[in-house]
């Protein structure tokens, strides 16, 4: 392989928001696990939520690199030309059509609720991210997500509606935690989303309670009493947003672009995945 060819490779994989579509992909695999998907329904689930993240990754970098042109971002490979937009933009349509077709390895149904997801998250990246309705795809997405996950079981079983609420609060709370760090930039650029009309001190209050509510969720939603995992969860997605901020006003300081509220996002999801397998009351 050439360097070349190699360059353009590692930009592609970088403009997906490699972090996010891995934390989400993997999160997603857990959960199949956890709910009784055997390993080739693990294996489908798992390819098809990866391609679905880099649909969404690469679509959002194709559209926004005049934007991220504007403010600077270095960090974006479609801006430094490490690999070009429209590449970036026939990946994003290959993904996005691959999604679907992987899904229906399980079943119809579960391939339209991932379709639902990826269409919903889509919808983010234009029109909505502008709008007051911002936050509402990153909800249906993420609510949409574990109802695939169940749904792609044999015989298609009801996701509990308590899993789907939780999935939807965790979307939503990822949606304010993530714009954090871009408030600025996207003032600069027109972007007015949920999250920049509350600014930066309503949007860490929203992604906290959203966070708690959905680990709150998970733990009281099951029947039977919550188990002392599952409290020692809420405390934890208790404590972790305030940490996230002190990490992320550390990083502004040192002159590094402030992830940690998201990361932090990423870790109770982690955690209250791990609270749901080890529990053994998901369906």
């Amino acid at each position: 392989m050439s360097p070349t060819v190699l360059g353009r490779g590692l930009g592609l994989l970088r403009a997906s928001h490699p972090e996010p579509a891995a934390a989400v992909t993997a999160v997603s695999g857990l959960l199949a696990w956890g709910v009784g998907h055997p390993p080739a329904g693990v294996a489908a689930v798992t390819v098809t939520v990866a391609a679905s993240q880099l649909a969404v990754g690469w679509t959002n970098d194709a559209l926004d690199a005049d934007r991220d042109a504007a403010v600077g971002r270095t960090d974006k490979p479609v801006v430094t030309g490490a690999v070009g937009r429209r590449g970036t933009a026939v990946a994003a349509v290959v993904a996005a059509l691959a999604t679907p077709a992987l899904a229906l390895t399980l079943n119809p149904v579960a391939a339209f609720w991932v379709t639902l997801a990826l269409v919903s998250a889509l919808l983010y990246d234009w029109p909505l991210k502008s709008t007051p309705l911002s936050v509402l795809p990153y909800a249906v997405s993420f609510g949409a997500l574990p109802a695939f996950i169940v749904l792609g079981l044999p015989g298609a079983p009801a996701p509990p509606a308590w899993l789907v609420g939780a999935g939807a609060l965790l979307g939503a709370g990822a949606h304010f935690a993530n714009v954090l760090p871009d408030l600025a930039d996207d003032a600069r650029t027109g972007v007015r989303g949920l999250p920049h009309r509350l600014g930066a001190a309503g949007s860490r209050v929203a992604a906290a309670v959203l966070l708690l509510a959905a680990t709150a969720t998970l733990v009281l939603g099951p029947p039977g009493p919550p188990s002392a995992v599952g409290l020692a969860a809420v405390a934890t997605a208790v404590v972790v947003p305030p940490l996230s901020w002190y990490a992320g006003r550390s990083a502004t300081r040192a002159g590094a672009r402030p992830v940690a509220a998201f990361r932090a996002v990423i870790l109770v999801a982690l955690i209250d995945v791990v609270l749901l397998v080890t529990s053994g009351r998901v369906v």
